[in-house]
């Protein structure tokens, strides 16, 4: 059974991705582990009048008792969205999430991670939170990263960014498995810059591995790599970005936007980052 690490702090942002690893693990049949992270309090020792001991295990106390308060939301979600039956289980740790998330990846042989991320609110703000983009950058398993204000609707079309080289190649098998669960149409896209050399090596190979599903494939050229994306993005309705994560960084300069951009299309979409 595939496993969904699913981090969640209870707050908007958290609560509307877990509809999407809800949706995911029904689709794959797979299971949910929930994450919640805590920190332990930072004592004063010229005050402290008990032993840490139990400072630690008060505390360690209350954060059980306010996460087992909150599960019961968790699975009403589940339910009343006739998800019911997805098997999910709870972890409670303290530490630091970013190292907490990627230790599980490899102990629990997770294969998502699914993540809900704080949006942009100022010009130079990027729009991934700092440790999405770090699992992202770190990660073995796939990561599905949900914008705060991302509403779910059912994936229907996904672009993957892509250069058409032979490092890709294997990259956009993955995306292929990925949407052939959602029924979903794949557009490739490919920025190139105006003055770059054409290098098209690999495309033959690009049409053979594509042929056989939904799929097209595209090359604009043009200096606004990032406007492009954007516009491409509005005008063909997609739904859910993907790219493999040796681009590091990609994401956070790709929605360092200008406020016309920002007014005319604001980026709702799940982004999803496939490791090397």
């Amino acid at each position: 059974m595939k496993k969904i690490l699913f981090p969640i702090d209870f707050s908007e942002a958290s609560i509307n991705a877990f509809i999407y690893a809800l949706k995911l693990a029904d689709s794959i049949k797979g299971e949910i582990i929930t994450l919640h992270i805590y920190d332990l309090p930072q004592i004063d020792y010229i005050t402290v009048t008990a032993s840490l001991n139990e400072i630690y295990d008060i505390a360690e106390l209350g954060n059980f008792e306010n996460y087992k308060d909150e599960i019961p939301l968790l699975r009403n979600i589940a339910e009343q969205n006739n998800l019911g039956h997805v098997k999910m289980s709870n972890v409670l740790d303290h530490g630091n999430l970013v190292d907490k998330v990627l230790k599980m990846i490899n102990s629990e042989m997770i294969d998502y991670v699914v993540m809900g991320t704080k949006g942009a609110t100022g010009l130079k703000e990027t729009f991934l939170g700092t440790a999405t983009t770090k699992v992202m950058n770190n990660s073995k398993a796939i990561v599905f990263a949900i914008p705060e204000h991302c509403k779910y609707h059912p994936i229907a079309k996904i672009l993957f960014l892509t250069k058409y080289n032979f490092e890709d190649i294997k990259t956009v098998k993955k995306v292929i498995e990925f949407a052939k669960v959602f029924g979903a149409h794949i557009d490739c896209l490919h920025v190139k810059s105006s003055h770059a050399t054409d290098n098209d090596v690999f495309m033959e190979e690009w049409k053979k591995i594509t042929q056989d599903h939904d799929s097209s494939l595209h090359t604009i050229r043009k200096d606004d790599v990032e406007g492009v994306i954007l516009d491409f993005i509005e005008l063909h309705k997609i739904n859910m970005i993907t790219m493999h994560v040796y681009h590091k960084n990609f994401f956070e300069k790709l929605f360092q936007i200008s406020l016309s951009k920002k007014l005319a299309f604001h980026v709702n979409i799940p982004l999803l980052a496939i490791p090397e």
